[in-house]
């Protein structure tokens, strides 16, 4: 554990004890258990070995290799969609999208992938000659890009991620997540300890807006043995006016590793607030018909509600309020607080290219014919360049969110597709000076979080815009504009 926070260390420790090992410390294989390690930890082999584990699930020779599965469910989807007269799934997938074509969705990620590469490799040499400078001779590898990356933000910003931590106590950012809901929508979050839960872990809150119920709020945050790993949100009763008023009932998942105190970190935080836009969307919902409410809407649509949501973190009357230290509640140091928006867009490359691998192989794995997936996956890293150093950021036997079922199958661009979207939209706050301007608001609660699947997509984000999206919001965002 050397090179690692006390916070990642004490994580660490309560995993060790909820799996019963003797050991002091344990790592998992989750995301928000692995990726602290591989930033923070000196040692460079057990970096390695842990991120060969990370990135080979579903690839060992034992039971649980999921290439056969994989393959058998390429080859039914381009049978499925021949059936139903498209020429490939993603013909078939993207018909009724905002895209309307895989041409469209490619266009989007080939316009992205070029300057996020150029990005990218000028990160590589950053790091490359940081390994230089500390008098070391080998290669940046991928188990170094974290830990190396982390080094030079702290040196470029005296910035370091983990002075953050003591400042994101999970309870202050649940608090936060209500705080913007009630400033934007005017909702109000009360517990409810009288009604039952599946775990103990489990909370609910009744939600309220005009002195009136208008659904309900289960937050599932820590990881435990046998709960699925990453993040999401589920519906377990959508609302809807089809038989009276039908209240939503809306959870959200996360697995953050469960200590005392429970302190995150920005990216952590960043999933906080990004599920709960996704609960917006289903608590927010007021349409007649259950099949079109809340988040049944066009996969590259949905990400829109989680992916604004995230943009409130960064506010700094949200951060001043919520962002207090958790052992003295003095707030987050407006210098600290500086140097984290300076430090924002460091990696960005590397974040941009690893999200967009993924979707250009997932857009290859349902438009060209099927095949041995591992093998489909290295042509299309080879076609489109990818660095060495970075591998996508879900591998083809572990890719969750498009074989796990068919929800993203041809639709893991809609992320970017949605940022180019979330991107936009905030900057209609900004264009009005306040983060929650009220008659912005009001627009974006009407056409994006109320009205689910009733309206035409882009028709929808016109009536909230007063135009089309505009790309050039993204690529500022993530700093890949060019002088």
């Amino acid at each position: 554990m050397g090179g690692v926070p006390q916070s990642v260390r004490d994580a660490a420790a309560a995993l060790a004890r909820e799996r019963g090992l003797s050991a002091p410390y344990a790592v998992s294989l989750s995301r928000s258990s692995v990726e602290p390690f591989l930033q923070y930890a000196d040692d460079r082999d057990l970096r390695e070995q842990l991120f060969r584990a990370w990135t080979s699930r579903g690839a060992g020779s034992n039971d649980n290799n999921n290439t056969a599965i994989i393959e058998e469910t390429l080859v039914l989807r381009a049978e499925k969609a021949r059936l139903l007269g498209y020429e490939n799934f993603a013909a078939y997938k993207l018909a009724d999208s905002m895209a309307a074509s895989p041409l469209a969705a490619r266009d989007l990620l080939e316009k992205v992938w070029a300057p996020a590469r150029d990005r990218a490799l000028a990160e590589r040499d950053a790091l490359q000659d940081l390994i230089a400078s500390e008098g070391e001779n080998f290669t940046l590898a991928p188990w170094d890009w974290r830990y190396y990356a982390e080094k030079l933000r702290k040196e470029r910003f005296d910035f370091d991620e983990a002075a953050l931590k003591p400042y994101f106590q999970i309870e202050n950012l649940i608090a936060a997540v209500f705080f913007t809901a009630e400033k934007l929508f005017g909702l109000t979050f009360k517990p409810r300890m009288d009604i039952p839960v599946y775990h103990p872990d489990v909370r609910v809150w009744e939600v309220r807006r005009d002195d009136s119920i208008i659904g309900f709020f289960y937050g599932d945050y820590f990881a435990r043995s046998g709960k699925q790993g990453g993040a999401w949100m589920s519906s377990l009763r959508d609302q809807h006016r089809l038989s009276g008023d039908v209240l939503p009932i809306i959870l959200n998942n996360l697995n953050f590793v469960k200590s005392d105190p429970c302190l995150l970190s920005f990216d952590d935080a960043e999933t906080l607030f990004h599920e709960f836009g996704h609960a917006l969307h289903g608590l927010l919902s007021h349409v007649k018909y259950p099949r079109l409410s809340g988040t049944n809407v066009a996969r590259d649509f949905v990400e829109l509600p989680s992916q604004i949501y995230e943009h409130w973190l960064e506010e700094p009357q949200v951060l001043q309020r919520f962002a207090r230290h958790y052992q003295t509640g003095e707030p987050m140091p407006a210098a600290l607080l500086e140097r984290m928006l300076n430090a924002r867009n460091a990696g960005q490359g590397f974040g941009t290219v690893e999200l967009l691998a993924s979707a250009i192989v997932d857009m290859d794995f349902h438009t060209n014919p099927p095949g041995d997936p591992q093998a489909m996956e290295t042509q299309t890293l080879a076609r489109i360049g990818m660095p060495a150093e970075i591998v996508p950021r879900h591998a083809a036997p572990h890719f969750a969110h498009i074989f796990g079922g068919d929800g993203y199958a041809a639709g893991y661009y809609a992320y970017l597709w949605s940022e180019v979207l979330d991107a936009d939209g905030f900057q209609a706050f900004k264009e009005a000076r306040d983060p929650f301007d009220p008659a912005t608001a009001r627009r974006l609660h009407d056409y994006i979080y109320a009205s689910g699947g009733t309206r035409d997509f882009a028709q929808a984000y016109r009536d909230f815009r007063g135009r089309d999206p505009r790309i050039e919001p993204l690529l500022e965002g993530r700093g890949l504009v060019t002088a």
